[in-house]
């Protein structure tokens, strides 16, 4: 403030900043935002930083994308990966990611990379929890088989 009001009685910004301990362009910088601004435009900013990739609607497509999951006849795959993601992200909006760009924004749309294993057409349930090797009929057997071999 003082090397500003120095400036503002007509001392040279060399001589104003030298008094203040500063560089000459910071002064200056600092003049030229108190002019546009005033007291304010001193007042520490952050960096706006560089625009996204993606639009908000175009978040909103990515995200009901993921949901609905992949049309095998179109997309060639049964489940979502990143880099299969990446590459419909490519097609449909011409913006090249990475694959951890990907995942990040699945993230933030409140999903997540991990996916459920893809399940058989043809898969009978019943049929599943006979084979488990948690059912009773297995269980059974198992502690039959394990005291007569102990005895």
């Amino acid at each position: 403030m003082l090397a500003l009001a120095l400036v503002l009685e007509g001392r040279p910004r060399s001589e104003a900043a030298a008094l203040n301990g500063m560089d000459r362009q910071t002064l200056s910088d600092w003049v030229h935002r108190y002019n546009a601004a005033g007291i304010a435009g001193l007042k520490s900013r952050t960096s706006p930083g560089r625009q996204p990739y993606l639009s908000d609607a175009q978040k909103a497509a990515l995200r009901e994308l993921v949901i609905q999951g992949p049309d095998p006849a179109i997309h060639h795959v049964v489940r979502w990966r990143c880099a299969d993601l990446r590459a419909e992200v490519a097609r449909r909006w011409s913006i090249e990611a990475h694959e951890s760009t990907i995942g990040a924004w699945l993230g933030e749309l409140g999903l997540t990379r991990l996916q459920p294993r893809p399940m058989h057409p043809k898969k009978d349930p019943k049929a599943e929890e006979i084979f488990k090797k948690t059912s009773r009929a297995w269980c059974a057997r198992r502690s039959v088989t394990f005291t007569a071999t102990n005895q």
